[in-house]
């Protein structure tokens, strides 16, 4: 039970993170530049190891008070996701994908600050992390179960972020290509309409 609570959380989280957006075109594009990589890294990660942490131990009590809290988060987050789905397939329509790789990056404080904006004033981060994610947590029972999946979500994010940071230099080859952005994209649709058939369901 743990496992799976475990494993699911890390899905969850993964899928949700997988979107290509402000924060994550930014760790890509310092990965790509081989700049800061570790701290851009660690600071997108523990921001959300924080905020996934929020959700899942607050959102219980929250839905104590108000039990139909979660189905209308679920409607909104659908209803998000799809919304965002289609911005995916339309991307891929409109491939449009260029992508201003200089090589070059401002200082570690620069980076880092320019890191902190992109995730704390980014409002789908909270949408993922403290509604969505703390809102699918409440499937599993209090104590062990929730708190693997609060786990697995934390370390989704780590990997996610480190993965993308020291791998996109093995992708600079592949993701020069407007065609390789397009599948990329719609992936990401795909995945974000699954969601949403899932909280729907």
């Amino acid at each position: 039970m743990l496992l799976t609570s475990a494993a699911t959380g890390f899905a969850t989280a993964f899928a949700l993170i997988l979107a290509i957006g402000a924060q994550n075109a930014f760790v890509l594009r310092q990965g790509l530049a081989r700049a800061h990589v570790f701290w851009l890294c660690l600071l997108c990660a523990t921001s959300d190891a924080l905020l996934i942490t929020a959700g899942v131990l607050g959102f219980g009590y929250i839905v104590d008070l108000y039990p139909n809290l979660p189905t209308y988060m679920a409607w909104g987050g659908a209803a998000f996701l799809i919304a965002y789905g289609v911005l995916r397939f339309r991307a891929a329509w409109a491939g449009r994908y260029e992508m201003q790789l200089s090589g070059q990056s401002a200082g570690l404080w620069a980076t880092l600050a320019t890191g902190a904006a992109f995730t704390w004033l980014n409002p789908h981060v909270y949408l993922d992390t403290l509604a969505l994610i703390g809102a699918i947590s409440t499937e599993y029972p209090a104590g062990g179960p929730r708190t693997a999946f609060g786990i697995g979500a934390v370390t989704s994010s780590f990997v996610f972020f480190f993965s993308l940071g020291y791998g996109a230099r093995l992708l600079a080859p592949i993701m020069q290509s407007a065609r390789a952005w397009r599948i990329l994209d719609i992936l990401i649709g795909l995945v974000m309409w699954a969601l949403a058939i899932k909280l729907l369901s």
